[in-house]
């Protein structure tokens, strides 16, 4: 396989198409590798649009979604970023290119221990062991968060760590119909009302708290 032809399609023929149009993120992924984020038995398709396995039934998400997240981000030079979901560790490499600092927290201590073996020479980069839904705690404030997991609905404690003018996206609702969903929070500490920005479907965050739901 010629890995810098298969690289150049998926950022022409996959990643720009969908909308991802800032230079400076369709730079970054040419010289940040996808391929050495890959789990080796899947490093052949590091460059297909598809979700790649990863252990405990956890995804690495397609790469047009990676950098269409990334991108609707808006990040800053300045930023404080917070990834819930680390996985492969791979869309953290990227936003620590865009932003200041990058903290990534992951359930699975044997996905972080690998990522964070990945991440090494990312020095702006924490990997992190926490269970982000069951209430993780923070006295750091984030102008970014990026959560990789659907969930059904989004916890007042993740926008309560959002500082003013932080935006938050998560991917809401159940399979078939999710949405990329992007909130920001104003200077008076309120959230703006919901801004959807596609649809998509990605597995569920681990232990992410279910509605009531209504029954028969």
């Amino acid at each position: 396989m010629n890995i810098e032809q298969a690289r150049f399609n998926m950022v022409e023929q996959q990643i720009r198409p969908w909308d991802v149009l800032n230079t400076t993120i369709l730079d970054l992924l040419y010289t940040v590798r996808r391929e050495d984020f890959v789990p080796s038995p899947w490093r052949s398709l590091a460059f297909v649009d598809m979700e790649l396995p990863l252990e405990h039934g956890e995804h690495m998400l397609s790469p047009k979604l990676e950098a269409r997240l990334i991108q609707e981000l808006h990040l800053q030079p300045t930023d404080w970023v917070l990834e819930v979901g680390t996985g492969s560790g791979y869309m953290a490499a990227l936003m620590s290119r865009l932003a200041h600092c990058v903290t990534t927290i992951e359930i699975h201590p044997d996905l972080a221990a690998a990522a964070k073996q990945k991440l090494s020479s990312y020095k702006s980069v924490t990997v992190e062991v926490a269970d982000a839904a069951r209430g993780w705690m923070s006295e750091q404030l984030w102008d970014a968060i990026v959560i990789t997991g659907s969930l059904p609905t989004v916890p007042q404690a993740f926008f309560d760590l959002l500082a003013p003018g932080g935006r938050l996206i998560a991917i809401v609702g159940d399979a078939p119909a999710m949405k990329a969903t992007r909130w920001v929070k104003s200077v008076d500490g309120l959230s703006t009302p919901a801004q959807v920005l596609f649809e998509t479907v990605v597995p569920p965050l681990h232990n992410a708290a279910q509605p009531e739901r209504f029954t028969f």
